[in-house]
């Protein structure tokens, strides 16, 4: 049993209820629960997902840009590292270890993130067009922290993956996890704050720069 599978079943045995995970009759007690509270009215969203997806998320200050397909990603990504004048190096996650990194001349390992990375590259579980959110699910091969760490952050998002609203994205998250996995992170783009003097200052508690790379198909 896990740290967090033992931490639950202590959680759940102090409620009265046994193991670290829910059983059967309560899992269809919360799939009632949410089909008997609709979600309320939800502002429209432009048919065109990825239009308002870009222009949200450039009202965040990320930058975007639009390819073919996933097999463009290494080009995309050497191209934008150039313009930025930012290293060809960094961590990527290893689910996405498979793509030709090397033809781009981008050196990427496949590995969480660390201190020293200045670039880290993720896809996306999901992203949401109406307030140009993305959407990231932690795992052995997402790890969350070549989204956090560096300070560049690239993410590749498939425009089938580009939902209305964060409902949405939450009602797919339940449909094809089950079990939410340990983290689950909305980034709505760079970090940012405005403690000081109300300004605010990009990069305060993660990347100061979010680029999307966005495959049509």
């Amino acid at each position: 049993m896990s740290a967090r599978e033992k931490i639950l079943s202590r959680i759940r045995k102090a409620q009265g209820r046994g193991g670290s995970r829910a059983s059967p009759a309560e899992r269809a007690a919360i799939d009632s629960y949410l089909r008997a509270h609709p979600r309320g009215t939800l502002p429209d969203v432009e048919a065109d997902r990825v239009a308002r997806f870009r222009s949200r998320a450039e009202a965040l200050l990320c930058t975007c840009e639009e390819i073919a397909g996933l097999p463009d990603v290494p080009a995309a990504l050497a191209r934008y590292l150039r313009a930025e004048n930012l290293p060809l190096s960094g961590c990527v996650w290893p689910r996405l270890a498979a793509l030709d990194w090397n033809a781009a001349d981008v050196a990427l390992e496949p590995r969480a993130a660390r201190d020293s990375d200045a670039v880290g590259v993720t896809g996306a579980f999901a992203a949401i067009a109406e307030t140009g959110t993305l959407m990231l699910a932690s795992g052995p091969d997402t790890p969350a922290t070549v989204s956090l760490l560096p300070e560049t952050h690239v993410a590749i998002v498939p425009a089938a993956r580009i939902v209305p609203h964060m409902e949405d994205a939450l009602n797919l998250a339940r449909a094809e996890f089950g079990d939410l996995p340990r983290a689950v992170n909305f980034i709505s783009g760079p970090s940012r704050t405005a403690d000081i003097d109300q300004q605010i200052v990009l990069g305060a508690h993660g990347p100061y720069r979010v680029h999307v790379i966005i495959l049509r198909s």
